[in-house]
């Protein structure tokens, strides 16, 4: 049956795309054409509005065995001739209905895109962005989020190292679910999405195939509504024992040598994988959907071809090693089927029962191929008038900075998040093993190696709606900084990029802004952008978006283990240093939006010159053994960062603040370009000498001492007390409620 204008509009396309779609064929399409279309030319698959401003990022770096495009996944050089692989991607719209199952097959799915390339995944990561936490429905959806990334990675049996989570009221509706997976493989050992040679078998190994997850791509290109759970269809059901069983088979058949190409089934399912592994090696591919092994019964050919569901790969085998891969196969009880093979037509041919229910170019399906590109127009949201507005004179200092300091720490957003956290297990599988000490970015050791990986996820979306440019580019700041705190070197960055509807001239002026601030900062980091994932259409049919929310996945290297550093302090009498360049700025300040309810400012100060410098100059000074803790400055400012880091080791502080500024901007501002550091007094001089040799300011503000937080010699607290209000607030609001 040939399709319509209006099946096509109904199905997310536009009518010239419906043009254009009969053009490439030279025909009108029929339904399963179209529908195939419609996902393989959704904003989730094809990145239609986004890709002309993605070829801007810096893709060239020293350590990149991959650029963004090529592969799955990113893939650095470590060192000792292993690779990392590494991608983060958004589960957004499925968690948003369905919170469990949406958030533990974004899990999943992360991890199939590491292991698919053949690297084994040794840890995981994830940013989370939730509405105001007192509501009933923020509440459901952060247990159920929480709950399934937990179950999910902990079955699975890899370890969730770290995170951020924050809670806004523009995330009400539209929650943000973003999920990295960072796994290891020998270099040169790694698989290529490709289908090459003709004649080669296709296989479809793994799961069973059903309904579920059907159009989810396309559900995950459009804004969410009230209507919006009647696309639960479209939230996929996953299973980690499942794929676990998948990774290990995966593993076994790449050391056969029978795999010529592998890629998992994410979304648009079949579709996307047999299109992009053909459209990627200029080959073609006949397709027998009724060869598929299917869970449920008289599914028709398009539901076949568009299901999403979960724990499904795609091979392409070398003919005549069939027997090697079924062996494999039936080893582990994974259920597959020759689905097809190779052909040099340059068409994807599907066929159910003998019946040709489609026959599509694949080069028209793919990204960078036939499918639409577009240049969005944008304009300067109206919003900015009332931060240009903005006047730090305006805002009175309180008199009690000791109740804004309690205030602070009990806030969602900074106090201590262990009641997400303990439901995740930081050590399970741990060949690689996490270290677990408090420190600004998560490391994992690497197996035969004395390197261990730092790892972070970086977003603070309140500076990037504040300004798109400077926001975005302190993310990748702070990403690098954190990894730098921890001893260790940036490497590249993987990001997720959240935002409302790109059709939004305001909205897309967001996006067009927060590319050109990461381009600006991973150029100065060196850390070249490995791949990542677009989420348009967080926004509400009412027209409501989210903070424009470009998360900052970063991986660094730690060349020795003995230079790991933690951010708690270490022992009594240490020297207490703020290095970097303060200012007199409360800027975008959880601070000034929590405490004074300012919801419109500026973002805070940044300056990529002097962010560089430091970042050298605190790394040299850890490589020369001269520090004993760093912990960078960001929500809360400088007595939130020394009060975590007394908390974590049981040791107080005593400071004077600088009298050249505001004790409130002092004290909780969030200017950037800051680390707090603790050193021997016996490394007074040699320290002071290295940091300044580099060219960046340390001012010597105090000591560790004590059980108390001292400033200006005012007693703020005891650490217990402090404690129990930064550890125990997200728990004390769930149980209230």
């Amino acid at each position: 049956m040939l399709a319509t204008v209006e099946q096509a509009k109904q199905l997310g396309l536009l009518p010239e795309e419906f043009d254009k779609i009969s053009s490439i064929l030279g025909r009108t399409p029929n339904f399963t054409e179209l529908s195939i279309y419609s996902v393989m030319w959704s904003e989730h698959c094809s990145y239609k509005n986004s890709i002309t401003l993605l070829k801007t990022l810096p893709k060239e770096g020293p350590f990149m065995l991959a650029k963004a495009g090529e592969e799955n996944a990113g893939l650095v050089d470590i060192g000792d001739g292993l690779a990392c692989c590494f991608k983060i991607e958004s589960h957004n719209h499925p968690s948003a209905i369905e919170p469990y199952q949406g958030a533990a097959t974004g899990v999943g799915g992360i991890n199939r895109d590491i292991f698919s390339m053949g690297a084994r995944p040794i840890a995981q990561l994830n940013s989370l962005r939730f509405g105001n936490i007192n509501t009933a429905r923020t509440q459901w959806l952060l247990k159920g989020v929480v709950k399934g990334i937990g179950d999910y990675g902990n079955a699975f049996g890899i370890p969730t190292v770290g995170g951020e989570v924050y809670f806004d009221d523009c995330y009400e509706t539209n929650i943000l679910v973003n999920a990295m997976s960072v796994g290891i493989a020998k270099v040169g050992t790694t698989i290529s999405a490709i289908a090459e040679g003709t004649g080669n078998p296709v296989y479809i190994f793994g799961a069973a195939t059903g309904k579920d997850g059907i159009h989810g791509a396309a559900f995950a290109s459009k804004d969410i509504s009230a209507d919006s759970i009647n696309d639960l269809p479209s939230v996929q059901v996953g299973d980690p024992f499942w794929e676990k069983l998948i990774l290990e088979a995966s593993m076994e058949l790449i050391e056969t040598g029978a795999i010529i190409g592998m890629q998992d089934m994410g979304a648009a399912g079949i579709t996307c994988s047999t299109s992009e592994m053909a459209a990627k090696s200029g080959t073609g591919m006949i397709i027998h959907l009724d060869k598929v092994p299917m869970r449920q019964p008289n599914m028709k050919g398009w539901e076949v071809l568009l299901s999403e569901s979960q724990e499904r790969m795609l091979v392409i085998l070398h003919k005549g090693k069939e027997h090697l891969a079924e062996a494999i196969f039936k080893k582990w009880e994974l259920t597959y089927n020759q689905i097809g093979e190779v052909t040099d037509s340059g068409n994807v041919q599907y066929y159910m029962n003998g019946e040709l229910e489609a026959d599509i170019p694949a080069e028209s399906l793919v990204l960078g191929g036939g499918a639409p590109i577009y240049k969005r127009e944008w304009t300067e949201p109206t919003y900015f008038e009332k931060i240009k507005a903005y006047s730090m004179e305006a805002i009175e200092q309180p008199k009690d900075l000791k109740a804004v300091a309690e205030f602070l720490m009990q806030l969602p957003n900074i106090a201590s998040k262990n009641w997400i956290f303990n439901q995740y297990d930081s050590m399970v599988g741990t060949v690689n093993q996490s270290t677990n000490m408090p420190s600004d970015a998560a490391v994992v050791r690497v197996k035969g190696s004395k390197k261990s990986l730092a790892l972070t996820v970086d977003c603070n979306s309140r500076y990037v709606y504040a300004n798109p440019e400077v926001g975005c580019a302190i993310a990748v700041a702070e990403a690098a900084r954190n990894i730098t705190c921890t001893g260790g070197k940036p490497s590249a960055v993987t990001n997720c990029l959240n935002f409302g509807n790109p059709y939004d001239k305001e909205v897309y002026y967001q996006f067009k802004y927060s590319i050109e601030g990461m381009s600006k900062a991973c150029l100065k980091f060196g850390t070249p952008v490995t791949g990542g994932n677009v989420s348009f259409y967080n926004q509400s049919s009412e027209g409501v978006a989210v903070y424009p929310t470009p998360t900052i996945g970063m991986v660094g290297i730690i060349e020795d283990i003995k230079h790991q550093t933690g951010s708690a302090f270490k022992n009594e009498g240490d020297l207490i240093y703020l290095v970097g360049k303060s200012q007199n700025d409360i800027s975008s300040s959880q601070y000034l939006a929590k405490y004074h309810k300012v919801e419109f400012s500026p973002a805070p100060y940044l300056n990529l010159d002097e962010e560089k410098q430091l970042h050298d100059a605190v790394y040299n000074a850890i490589t020369s053994d001269l520090i004993q803790s760093a912990h960078d400055l960001s929500e809360g400012g400088l007595f939130v960062a020394l009060a975590e880091s007394a908390m974590q080791s049981g040791k107080g502080f005593d400071i004077c603040t600088d009298a050249n500024f505001r004790l409130d901007a002092w004290l909780f501002g969030e200017a950037q370009g800051r680390i707090t550091v603790s050193v021997k007094p016996e490394n007074k001089i040699e320290f002071e000498n290295l940091i300044k040799t580099d060219g960046v300011n340390a001012l010597h503000i105090g000591s560790v001492k004590g059980n108390e937080m001292i400033v200006n010699s005012e007693n703020y607290g005891s650490i217990n007390s402090f404690a129990n209000l930064y550890n125990n607030a997200i728990a004390r609001i769930i149980e209230k409620n």
